[in-house]
């Protein structure tokens, strides 16, 4: 898949998703077979009011090109703004988001709200792109409700402003993430679009990613939620759409290798006190499935130390090796 200069190693993009896909989640899923991985959402005023959390997010140390930041707001010129600001700090793609259907976002216009106004989208759009050097990304949903589904106009609008790619969740703004995701509207947008066109939303099983493929049509997958926890399945599915075969689930030592490399990472990057915090939803997610993981949760999600919040980890994920090597 090319974006403007850029040619990905493969079809998968890791989604932005708001306290999740920081650097170092981005690196690691990146190192896990992800062809790109997309910031998490930034807001346009912030990053140009000087907000110290934004600059934080808009670090990139480490990361592997292109490295990709989505910005989002309702202002064109502050979006235009704060997009010259990203490519100052290192970015090499600009992503705009339209696609987010949180409250707090829509109630200020943003997000998945601009879809309900194409004249600004298109204001938008012709801005942020004439402000930069760097190709400009657009990630959308299908519509405002699931009886005003105007992606395929959006995507027109986009393409007109010299969009280099669309991302396309597969729910409306009314939708947010409530029942199944469809895929014929990003099916009708790839099929009159000349661009990239990326189809997202419960991409969770290599199977899921190839039907999602074939039937769409679309040039790639970004996934979210389903990464959380299980970061392998980028390499999961990139095995299967090469092979038609199946990896096996990553072993327990792995799982553990990976998980306390994460930990440190979180910790070198937002300190001893944000670190340990920032750490705990994911420890809830790698531990699902273990034998005793719910009691492992309670007591680990009280801890305040990084050191014991590591060794408590290290100590469960290796009895849970045992116990797997003794079955």
């Amino acid at each position: 898949m090319q974006i403007g200069p850029y040619t990905l190693p493969n079809q998968l993009v890791l989604a932005p998703m708001a306290g999740i896909s920081d650097r170092p989640y981005r690196k690691l899923c990146r190192s896990l077979g992800a062809g790109m991985a997309v910031s998490e959402m930034i807001s346009a005023n912030a990053l140009v009011w000087e907000n110290k959390k934004t600059r934080q997010r808009i670090n990139h140390e480490g990361e592997a090109a292109p490295v990709v930041v989505q910005i989002a707001g309702a202002d064109p010129g502050i979006l235009a703004l704060a997009a010259q600001e990203n490519v100052r700090s290192g970015a090499d793609i600009i992503d705009i988001n339209m696609g987010c259907p949180a409250k707090k976002v829509c109630n200020k216009q943003a997000g998945s709200a601009l879809l309900a106004d194409e004249e600004l989208v298109k204001r938008i759009l012709d801005k942020v792109v004439n402000a930069v050097n760097v190709p400009v990304t657009l990630k959308i949903r299908t519509g405002t409700d699931p009886d005003n589904r105007n992606a395929c106009r959006i995507a027109e609008i986009a393409e007109q402003s010299g969009i280099q790619s669309l991302a396309v969740h597969g729910r409306t703004r009314k939708c947010a993430f409530r029942g199944e995701a469809e895929y014929e509207t990003i099916r009708l947008v790839k099929q009159q679009s000349a661009i990239p066109v990326i189809a997202n939303g419960d991409i969770s099983t290599p199977e899921k990613a190839a039907r999602v493929l074939e039937y769409t049509g679309a040039d790639g997958l970004m996934i979210g939620r389903p990464a959380r926890g299980n970061p392998w399945i980028f390499s999961q599915i990139n095995h299967y759409l090469e092979t038609g075969e199946q990896l096996p689930a990553p072993e327990i030592s792995e799982v553990r290798e990976v998980l306390l490399h994460h930990l440190q990472e979180l910790y070198d990057f937002y300190g001893e006190y944000t670190g340990v915090r920032t750490a705990r939803k994911h420890i809830a997610w790698y531990s699902k499935g273990y034998f005793s993981s719910n009691a492992f949760r309670r007591e680990v999600m009280q801890v305040e130390s990084s050191t014991e919040q590591s060794r408590m980890v290290d100590e469960f994920l290796s009895l849970a090796e045992d116990r797997d090597v003794a079955a």
